[in-house]
């Protein structure tokens, strides 16, 4: 493993520090008002899916519209996307708080508003983990996603007993009011922040094109898939101790409010022991080794709370489910921003999160139902053995190692001087590559070609097809398709450094007395009875 930041050295960044402490006082208010939500509901209703989805709806949201607002944060300005969701969650937040206060508040009106806030959390996280990767340099990068966990970890381990010791003497309204209060700190940062916006030379992608673009990145992208199916898995798993610990608290352990807070509390302490140990593991240990730890530990510590009548081995198994979900969900989320370029980040933690939050939603959901059905200690235990099953996944795919990848832009390309006087939303582009490949290295060629279809699908490129010569099987031509030569431009804009290994290879097997060749044309479905596509006008001066 390469060298990699101290954790706590992210800090002298200035700008990172300001917004993560201000997104610290506004992480304390969640965990508040998650602790008001969720005790306020057991008040509410003796329903223990009901129960289950206070978490689901805070889940739901994410993975519904992360997406969405991914292709917003690629396109858009981030921080004005961040101000927005943050205001619109604080008048939420105030909203709630007058309902209870009130006492108007019914199981379902307390789930619409909770999903709510979750809608302003799904728009919010994807400007917010894409500026993380423009704040600070690719070194950082890692220690800033560990500080971020150990943020919101370091409010998880005092927040939710403030929330639980709030809800027991003052009420819920006055979690609620809390955390509306909570995003003062993060508006005003936000306003103070300027970040520097690079000119933008192409028009901004459509929106369902720009959409497609990250569904199609993520699907041609082999090792993103495998950290996004673990996601996916270790979400649906885990949550099971969230969602279900209201339960434990007043069924297994006979607590009230402030038990359910100092439990909610220790599983925070460990996910700050987590965070600080982060970076000295990845120096130490291959990603996947981590990750078959974090899902064991998680595992035996689910197995735990099933089975503990007591809550001081709750509180311990508690610890260590903190520490392996910060362990996992830090390094899944690293891996990702470092397997994929600044130019679709947005859309690709997105999917991530998509991923991870289908899986804690439709996991609060099931094991909500398995307890209502079956009993919450073989709810518990079902989950632990569903994390077991996520520890085996590791060895037929195992988390890449993508520290080495370079996803800087290669910027080799220069758009051609164009005879034919078209627009940027002219199309469709036909492009034809030729090379003249010998014999003995036509398997080496198939090798790279198909390394070559990959890249070209995945950076925008329709119809590929690689072609050889019946009359003289030396030449072969690649050929692809895109729909107007704006994203034409783009697909070659989109080619990062470590693509160039497979372009300079397959340069370097081609024989040919000239160098490869590249047609770019552009289709007609008809043939016209006059030529719709002139020629540029004659430049007088050109001699």
């Amino acid at each position: 493993m390469p060298n990699s930041t101290p954790t706590l050295a992210v800090f002298r960044n200035r700008t990172f520090r300001s917004l993560w402490i201000a997104t610290l006082a506004s992480n304390f208010g969640g965990l508040v008002q998650s602790v008001g939500a969720a005790w306020t509901m057991t008040n509410l209703t003796d329903s223990q899916s009901m129960v289950a989805l206070v978490q689901t709806s805070v889940t739901l949201p994410i993975m519904v519209f992360s997406l969405t607002a991914g292709v917003f944060a690629d396109n858009f300005d981030r921080r004005k996307i961040m101000l927005w969701a943050q205001c619109f969650m604080c008048a939420v937040s105030i909203v709630l708080a007058f309902l209870a206060y009130e006492g108007f508040l019914t199981p379902w009106l307390l789930l619409s508003f909770t999903f709510l806030i979750g809608c302003g959390t799904a728009m919010h996280n994807p400007s917010w983990q894409a500026s993380v990767g423009d704040i600070v340099s690719r070194e950082e990068l890692p220690a800033a996603v560990s500080v971020n966990s150990m943020g919101f970890n370091l409010m998880r381990s005092v927040g939710p007993a403030a929330g639980g010791a709030i809800v027991a003497i003052a009420g819920a309204a006055a979690a609620f009011a809390v955390n509306a209060m909570s995003y003062v700190a993060i508006i005003a940062a936000l306003f103070h922040w300027h970040p520097d916006q690079a000119p933008r030379r192409l028009p901004r992608e459509m929106f369902v094109g720009a959409f497609a673009a990250g569904l199609r990145y993520v699907a041609m992208s082999p090792n993103l898939l495998r950290v996004i199916a673990r996601g996916f898995i270790f979400g649906l798993s885990a949550i099971a101790c969230q969602a279900l610990l209201p339960l434990v608290v007043r069924d297994q352990l006979a607590g009230g409010a402030l038990v359910y807070g100092i439990l909610l509390g220790a599983f925070g302490f460990g996910a700050v022991l987590a965070a600080l140990a982060n970076a000295r593991l990845r120096e130490r240990f291959h990603n996947e080794v981590i990750t078959r730890f974090g899902f064991l530990g998680f595992a035996i510590s689910t197995a735990t709370i099933a089975l503990s009548p007591h809550a001081i081995p709750s509180a311990l198994a508690l610890l260590l489910s903190g520490f392996c979900w910060v362990l996992c969900l830090s390094l899944f989320n690293v891996t990702v921003q470092l397997s994929t370029p600044r130019w679709v980040v947005g859309r690709v933690i997105a999917l991530y999160q998509t991923s991870v939050f289908a899986g804690m939603a439709g996991g609060s959901w099931l094991w909500g139902a398995v307890s209502d059905n079956v009993g919450l200690t073989i709810a518990l235990l079902a989950a632990a053995g569903v994390l077991v099953f996520g520890l085996f996944v590791g060895f037929l795919a195992p988390l890449p190692d993508s520290s080495e990848m370079n996803l800087a832009p290669l910027n080799r390309f220069r758009e051609p001087p164009l005879q034919l006087d078209i627009t940027q939303r002219s199309g469709p582009i036909m492009v034809l590559v030729d090379y003249r490949i010998s014999q003995q290295n036509v398997p080496r060629f198939l090798e790279l070609m198909g390394k070559r279809r990959r890249i070209r699908i995945r950076d925008g490129a329709q119809q590929w097809a690689l072609l050889r010569d019946l009359e003289d099987p030396d030449n072969w031509t690649e050929t692809y398709h895109v729909p107007t030569w704006v994203e034409y431009i783009r697909h070659n804009e989109r080619r990062t450094q470590a693509d160039a290994e497979v372009t300079d290879a397959l340069t370097a097997l081609h024989e040919g007395p000239e160098p490869v060749r590249v047609h770019r044309m552009i289709e007609r479905q008809t043939v016209p009875m006059r030529d719709d596509t002139p020629r540029k006008p004659r430049d007088p001066q050109a001699g």
